[in-house]
Parts: C-alpha cells; structure tokens; sequence
C-alpha cells in the first residue's frame, strides 16, 4: 500500500502532508516555494509509492471556485499530463479546502503556540495540507462504511 499525499497549492508557496505507508496517519511534510513545488513532488513521487495525491480545492461560500482556482489548475494539468511517467497507477484526487487555513491557525491556538510561531505562514502551509489529507482520509472512510 502506497502513502497519500495531500497538497495545499498557494500562490507563494505550496504545503505537503502525507500519511504512513498504511494510511492511518496524517502528517505535515513540508512547505516549498512555489517555482520549486513540482520538483519536489516529482522527487518525492520517485523516493514513495503514493496511492494518490489530494489537492486542496478553494472554493467560495456558495461552492463555486474561487479566484484561487486559477492558479492550482495549471499545476494540476501538468500532474496529470506528467504523472503517468512517475507512476501510472497514481490517482489525483481534489478536497474542498474552505476554512483550512483558518482551521490550521485555530489548530496553533489549540496547540498553544507562541504569536510568533502562529505567524509563520510556511508552519500554516504545512498544518494545512495536514488538515487537507484529514479530511480526505475522513471521507474515505465515511465512504467505506456507507458502502458495507
């Protein structure tokens, strides 16, 4: 069984989370620039068997995309135009990502970070694509139960 990969695409920089090879856990990986971020996956992709990749999907209130959209799509055409030479049997899946970001700063407060550490915009990346992957391995199993 391959690790899930969750991304948290951001105009200036992009956060990874992944979960252990049995897909029970999710945990922060990384945050990259975001000039660098598909070298760094496609790097990642050649070290671990991935099962699927989550992106993170903006959305706005009423469910429609948000105007973030317009810079995730390119980076996900070029997965899916490129992914198969790293691993065919790779899916890519998309998360509705309203409120991660707020819920990843909550998650800081919970945690009792210092302000300053709350405001490291990469540690909010990170937590993120954490929540991101969460969310995805939630529905997956909502999805499992619902189908026995």
């Amino acid at each position: 069984m391959g690790r899930i990969l969750a991304i948290d695409y951001g105009q200036k920089r992009v956060g990874f989370a992944v979960t252990d090879e049995l897909q029970i856990c999710a945990n922060a990986l990384d945050t990259i620039p975001v000039a660098q971020a598909f070298d760094f996956l496609k790097s990642y992709l050649l070290k671990e068997k991935v099962d699927t990749i989550v992106i993170g999907e903006p959305r706005k209130l009423d469910n429609t995309p948000s105007d973030s959209t317009r810079f995730i799509e390119p980076f996900v055409n070029r997965l899916r135009k490129e992914l198969p030479n790293i691993s065919p049997a790779t899916t890519i899946a998309r998360v509705d990502e309203r409120f991660t970001s707020r819920m990843a700063f909550q998650t800081m407060i919970d945690v009792g970070l210092k302000k300053k550490d709350r405001q490291n915009k990469a540690l909010i990346d990170r937590v993120s694509a954490t929540i991101i992957l969460q969310t995805y391995m939630e529905q997956m199993a909502f999805d499992a139960r619902r189908d026995e």
